[in-house]
C-alpha cells in the first residue's frame, strides 16, 4: 500500500511538472501562426499592425482589420535622428485602437525587418503582449489567405505607453565602451560577409550609406538569414539557441546587435532577445552612425577606404 502511495505521488508530480518541461521546450509566446492569426481576424482584444518598407504594399491589399504603420515616419522622429516619442508613440497606438490589454501582432514584407523593428519598438515603450507573425506577409500570401483594401478606423483607445526601456536600446556611447574593454558585452553584425569584411559599403540600391566600410572591431558576423526557413518562418529555439552557441553566444554576457540602419538587426535582437530569453539590445545607429563618426575605431579586412578605393 505504502509503496502504491508513492508510485501515486510520483506519478501526480510528473503530471504537474509537464506544463514546464513543454514550456521551456517551446518558444516564448512571442510567435503566432498565420493559422493562429485567420482563426482570431475578428478577435476584438487583438489588434494587427502591418510594418511595410515597399510603398503602396498595403494599400494594395492587408491582412483584414491590419492598420498601417510607416516605419520612417511612425516609429522614428522625422527631425532628429531618434525613435519616436513617448507622446507621439501613445498618439499613434490609441489611434490604432490599441488599449491596454489589447494582443498587438505585428507583421510586414521583407521578412519582418521593419515588422521586428516595430515590435522592438512597442516593447521599448513597455507593451508587454506583442508578437510577430511567424513568417509575415510572404507566406500569408503564399497560403493564400485573405486580403483586403478596406481602412479600419476603431475608436480610440486608452493604452498608456510607459517611458523607454533604456535597457533594450544600446547607443554609440556605450558600444564603443564594448569595444574599449570598458563594458562587457558581445557586439552581433547581422549583415552579410561583404559588408562586414568592407568589400561593399551597403547592399546594392539603398540609400544610407558610410563613408567608411568594414565592421564595429570585435563584432561577430551572424548574417540575419540564418535564423529563419526558406519560407521566412523562424528556425525553432532548439536550433537557434545552437546556431549561436556554436559562435560562443549563449547568453551569459550582453548583447547587442547592429546592422546599416537597424532593421535587419531588430530580426536578430527579436531571436537573441524574445524567443532565446537573451539580454539583448539593438544598436538602432548602426554602421550608418558608426561608419560616419570621427573618433571611433572600424575592422576592414578587404581594406577599402574612402568609397572603395
Amino acid at each position: 500500500m505504502k509503496l502504491r502511495l508513492i508510485a501515486l505521488a510520483l506519478v501526480a508530480l510528473s503530471v504537474f511538472a509537464l506544463p514546464t518541461v513543454f514550456a521551456q521546450e517551446s518558444p516564448a509566446e512571442v510567435l503566432v501562426t498565420a493559422d493562429w492569426l485567420e482563426a482570431n481576424l475578428d478577435n476584438p482584444q487583438v489588434r494587427i499592425i502591418e510594418v511595410s518598407v515597399i510603398p503602396g504594399v498595403y494599400e494594395r491589399g492587408h491582412i483584414p482589420g491590419a492598420v498601417n504603420f510607416v516605419w520612417h515616419t511612425d516609429f522614428v522622429d522625422t527631425v532628429y535622428r531618434d525613435i519616436v516619442s513617448q507622446e507621439r508613440f501613445q498618439t499613434l497606438a490609441r489611434a490604432a485602437g490599441i488599449n491596454d490589454d489589447t494582443t498587438v501582432i505585428l507583421y510586414g514584407d521583407n521578412n519582418n525587418w521593419f515588422a521586428a523593428w516595430g515590435a522592438w519598438i512597442f516593447r521599448l515603450y513597455g507593451f508587454d503582449d506583442v508578437r510577430l507573425l511567424d513568417g509575415g506577409r510572404v507566406k500569408w500570401e503564399a497560403d493564400g489567405r485573405p486580403l483586403s483594401t478596406q481602412v479600419v478606423n476603431y475608436e480610440l483607445g486608452n493604452v498608456v505607453v510607459r517611458p523607454a526601456n533604456d535597457a533594450l536600446r544600446a547607443l554609440k556611447s556605450e558600444v564603443l565602451r564594448i569595444v574599449e574593454g570598458e563594458a562587457p558585452g558581445t557586439l552581433v553584425d547581422i549583415r552579410s560577409p561583404a559588408e562586414f569584411n568592407g568589400e561593399i559599403f551597403a547592399p546594392e540600391g539603398v540609400q544610407e550609406l558610410s563613408v567608411r566600410a568594414g565592421h564595429i572591431p570585435g563584432a561577430i558576423n551572424v548574417p540575419w538569414g540564418k535564423n529563419v526557413r526558406e519560407d521566412g518562418t523562424f528556425k525553432s529555439v532548439e536550433e537557434l539557441r545552437e546556431l549561436y552557441a556554436s559562435l560562443g553566444i549563449d547568453g551569459s554576457q550582453p548583447i547587442v546587435t547592429y546592422c546599416r540602419i537597424g532593421e535587419r538587426a531588430a530580426l536578430t535582437w527579436f531571436v537573441l532577445h524574445e524567443l532565446l530569453g537573451y539580454e539583448a539590445a539593438l544598436y538602432d545607429g548602426s554602421w550608418t552612425e558608426w561608419g560616419n563618426s570621427v573618433g571611433v575605431p572600424i575592422e576592414n579586412p578587404a581594406g577599402t577606404v574612402w568609397g572603395g578605393r
